[in-house]
């Protein structure tokens, strides 16, 4: 039997998907399902809803326990073979708060916080402690799992666990199989959707589609060049900052825009406030989202369970087609954060890079892409700088180096001081208070 842990299992919705998609996955119907969180409620509402979809879909066939708080994390990952990573460390309040509330005091605008700048950095700091103690315990008792992470910031987390343990880790992200897709559509060009083939290699959150092309084998990045320069030009949308990627840079990139408005110095400046509005750049977005699922849930959460009564249709995320391949070894190709062991050759060695990967019964294969384009590279370089530094400070438990790892970070650097990004860091830590102990 396989058994499949879920690491932060009251992100309900989420663990819906993923479980989900394994419950509708016939190698692994009769698996082991383990849920570990350290809210007891959200945990019962996930055990609640994940066992309303196995009566539902799948025959009752997965046996689910549930295993609360990190008395019992131990038992939870025992003799798992995957172990998918879904926590996020110190909540909406009071971290997210936190992360974004005080640098508006030294104003430093953000829109989602939870990848780059000073909210990515922050929240890196708070989890890799964390995900320490789960790397000791996965040696201990599930030495051959494979971790599928999916917290965020993806590159500094997966980075830290690819560098610094024996733990088996890749990052999955949604992102790259909805990229194409996502863009073809904004475009007008559906019709391009139907044996279409790209390429796509870079970062999380900043992986570039390196190429595109129809079922004939056409490129179709003239076409796209000349759409995304029209739209933009015409009308106001919510994808202008990856559309003046695609002019200013030449290409599209996998995660939207306003996530990338805050991954360089471009689009969020003091100096031109009215860039927000040319660029439809939602500030605050991260903690509007948070507020707007809160408030939201429970009427969501009776919405899911429709008396008991749930439906699922398995989703696009790779985290079931990984554990497939690897059970019944027929291989597939998926975009996975994996360490750049000569992958990139343009990109540093510590890097963690998000390149096509094969998977099979062996394991995960990254493939060799060669260089990138020298501009994407260097915007590239720009965010892996703050990821290598943000992993430095863990591991050393260095102010300096947290004070570093801001100043490396081109949106921090281009809006504050060196003595504000000081000052911002000691306030940002002081405030975390226990969720930053390791770095008083």
């Amino acid at each position: 039997m396989v058994k499949i842990t879920f690491m932060g299992a009251g992100s309900t919705v989420f663990a819906r998907n993923v479980l989900g998609d394994c419950m509708c996955t016939p190698s692994l119907w009769d698996a082991e399902i383990a849920l570990y969180d350290i809210d007891p409620i959200r945990l019962s509402e996930s055990e609640i809803i994940l066992k309303a979809i196995n009566k539902s879909i799948n025959l009752n066939r997965a046996v689910i326990k549930t295993y609360l708080g990190v008395i019992n994390r131990k038992e939870a990952l025992r003799g798992a073979n995957f172990v998918v990573n879904a926590i996020q460390v110190g909540f909406y309040d009071p971290c997210t708060i936190t992360d974004f509330e005080i640098p508006k005091k030294y104003g430093l605008k953000q829109t989602i916080g939870d990848t780059l700048g000073i909210g990515g950095i922050m929240r890196g700091l708070r989890t890799i402690p964390v995900l320490k103690d789960f790397a000791r315990e996965m040696e201990e008792v599930c030495p051959q799992a494979l971790l599928l992470n999916y917290t965020n910031p993806m590159s500094i987390l997966t980075g830290y666990m690819q560098r610094y343990t024996n733990v088996k880790t890749i990052g999955l992200c949604h992102s790259v199989q909805i990229c194409s897709e996502t863009l073809l559509k904004n475009l007008g060009m559906e019709d391009k959707l139907e044996g279409r083939s790209d390429l796509i290699a870079g970062i999380n959150h900043m992986a570039w589609l390196l190429e595109i092309k129809d079922k004939e084998g056409n490129d179709l990045y003239p076409e796209i060049k000349f759409r995304a320069e029209q739209k933009n030009n015409t009308q106001k949308h919510n994808d202008m900052v990856r559309f003046e990627y695609i002019k200013r840079l030449g290409y599209y990139c996998t995660e939207s825009s306003e996530h990338n408005a805050e991954y360089n110095p471009f689009f969020i400046k003091s100096k031109y406030p009215e860039l927000i509005d040319r660029y439809q750049i939602p500030l605050d977005e991260y903690p509007r989202r948070c507020i707007k699922q809160i408030k939201g849930w429970e009427n969501e959460k009776n919405s899911i369970l429709q008396d008991g009564q749930i439906t699922h249709q398995r989703s696009q995320e790779y985290a079931s087609y990984i554990m497939e391949a690897i059970v019944t070894n027929k291989p597939i190709k998926i975009g996975g954060n994996v360490l750049n062991t000569g992958l990139i050759d343009n990109l540093p060695a510590d890097a963690c890079v998000e390149v096509p990967c094969l998977v099979d019964a062996q394991g995960i294969h990254p493939c060799h892409i060669g260089r990138l384009p020298v501009q994407l590279a260097a915007m590239n370089m720009t965010n892996i700088n703050v990821q290598l530094m943000t992993i430095e400070a863990a591991i050393t438990g260095r102010r300096d180096s947290i004070y570093q790892a801001a100043m490396m970070d081109p949106h921090t650097s281009a809006e504050l001081s060196i003595d504000d990004i000081v000052s911002m860091c000691d306030e940002l830590i002081d405030t975390h208070g226990d969720y930053m102990k390791e770095y008083r």
